[in-house]
């Protein structure tokens, strides 16, 4: 836009929301013509929000108008250039509205009569019907994580803890971390990928698999951290990955394939009422 035409355009606006339409003039006042159709002040108003600096107020008028130029004069264009076979588009418009108000349709059902749960049992029959589809892509571990600084007391009693993982001394060690860790990851019931923890590590560990094979505490430091590493237990990439690691892709593929099924015994009862109801005839 050109510099000539900015100043005008902020001129208008400073004439928009420096004065009040109740006293100068109706909302219907026009602000812009472009072919014969105008931007009104009440157009323009109702685009801009209440309760901002006169600056911003300004700066989303001008953005507004000059979008509402270009809009113009894209479908003055369109209009000019365009076939009449091209410009019929009641058609798309009907079957674009049709569309959205079934979508709407379909989504107040669902919110008001679909049920979206799924049990333990759905979850375990679907994971052993497809388990050969759940292969691990990574290595994933459980244990316990702990990163302490290095000044913090009694880290004797926190290896013998964090090694032994019977209940007595996972109560402690969780006090202890819960007191004096800067991170505390405990996962013993838990699948997480090793990546996770392998990146909090001052040196992460290269070889993934050999360290999981033949290690199941792992500790290190840097100048100002210890950390300290249990390995419960282990899974390998490419192995079937545990059902409780691959439980939220599963609810989620089973949350689909109910609201599908919903959808579609929704439309299967609907043609039902509407033949016995005689709403559709066949000819």
């Amino acid at each position: 836009m050109k510099i000539s035409n900015t100043i005008k355009l902020l001129f208008l606006i400073l004439l928009v929301f420096g004065c009040g339409t109740a006293e100068n003039g109706p909302d219907s006042k026009p602000i812009v013509t472009v072919g014969g159709v105008s931007l009104t002040r009440g157009e323009l108003q109702a685009a801009v929000p209440d309760n901002i600096s006169p600056q911003d107020s300004m700066a989303i008028a001008e953005d507004f108008i000059g979008r509402w130029i270009r809009n113009r004069l894209m479908l003055r264009q369109a209009e000019l250039n365009l076939t009449s076979d091209e410009k019929n588009v009641e058609q798309l418009l009907e079957e674009y509205r049709t569309s959205l108000l079934v979508h709407l349709y379909q989504q107040k059902m669902l919110d008001q009569k679909h049920s979206p749960m799924v049990t333990s049992r759905e979850i375990e029959e679907y994971y052993n019907s497809m388990r050969d589809n759940f292969r691990l892509h990574e290595n994933i571990i459980q244990g316990v994580f702990i990163k302490v600084p290095i000044n913090a007391p009694n880290q004797d009693q926190l290896r013998r803890w964090y090694r032994s993982g019977t209940g007595e001394d996972i109560v402690n060690m969780e006090a202890y971390s819960f007191q004096y860790a800067r991170k505390y990851d405990q996962f013993i019931e838990n699948w997480i990928p090793f990546s996770r923890i392998n990146f909090n590590l001052p040196e992460p560990i290269v070889n993934e698999e050999r360290f999981l094979r033949f290690s199941r505490h792992y500790e290190t430091s840097d100048s100002h951290y210890n950390y300290y590493l249990a390995v419960y237990d282990y899974k390998l990439a490419g192995n079937t990955a545990p059902v409780g690691f691959v439980e939220d892709r599963i609810k989620a593929i089973l949350l689909n394939k109910k609201r599908v099924e919903f959808l579609q015994q929704l439309g299967q009862d609907l043609y039902d009422e509407a033949l016995r109801e005689k709403i559709v005839s066949f000819h």
